[in-house]
């Protein structure tokens, strides 16, 4: 049997480290370091069932004007959490691929409002099974009630943060 370093031993993940539930290291048991890794986890799940297409943030924004027509792009950053800063970006994105129009605002020509395609329209309504499954699948080893706790403490934390 090969002999590890003492580097690499000291390296080397045990299955304990490696169970976030089981693991002692300080940073498993942070909030926000949890969040994130279940961030990655919701994200790799999207991709697994929307494809490579479609990014989480790009469907929510399409969702969003779906149920907002004519919305402006700060208003659209802010009802999805995104930053102002980006969501040009994303948007710039959507409307190459004939997702959505930029329309002029009636008395402010500076501003835009955003309206879907119907190819906007068609992603969204095509992909919103897929998206609920996402959801499922990333709740699901949660009871029922379990899952309305989470998604309840989750929104009390986003209220008080502003978030």
């Amino acid at each position: 049997m090969p002999r590890l370093s003492r580097a690499r031993k000291e390296s080397a993940l045990s299955e304990k480290d490696s169970d976030p539930a089981q693991s002692t290291l300080f940073v498993h048991s942070m909030p926000g370091h949890i969040v994130r890794r279940l961030q990655q986890v919701a994200v790799r799940l999207f991709a697994e069932e929307v494809g490579a297409d479609m990014t989480p943030v790009q469907y929510a924004s399409l969702s969003a004007i779906a149920d907002r027509p004519n919305i402006g792009q700060a208003a659209l950053a802010a009802l999805i959490g995104y930053d102002r800063a980006t969501i040009g970006g994303v948007i710039d994105r959507l409307e190459q691929r004939g997702l959505l129009t930029r329309v002029p605002t009636p008395g402010d020509r500076r501003a835009n409002a955003l309206v879907l395609t119907a190819a906007g329209h068609e992603a969204v309504a095509g992909n919103r099974r897929k998206v609920e499954d996402v959801q499922n699948r990333l709740l699901a080893p949660l009871s029922d009630t379990e899952q309305r706790h989470f998604e309840a403490m989750c929104l009390k934390i986003l209220v008080h943060h502003k978030g």
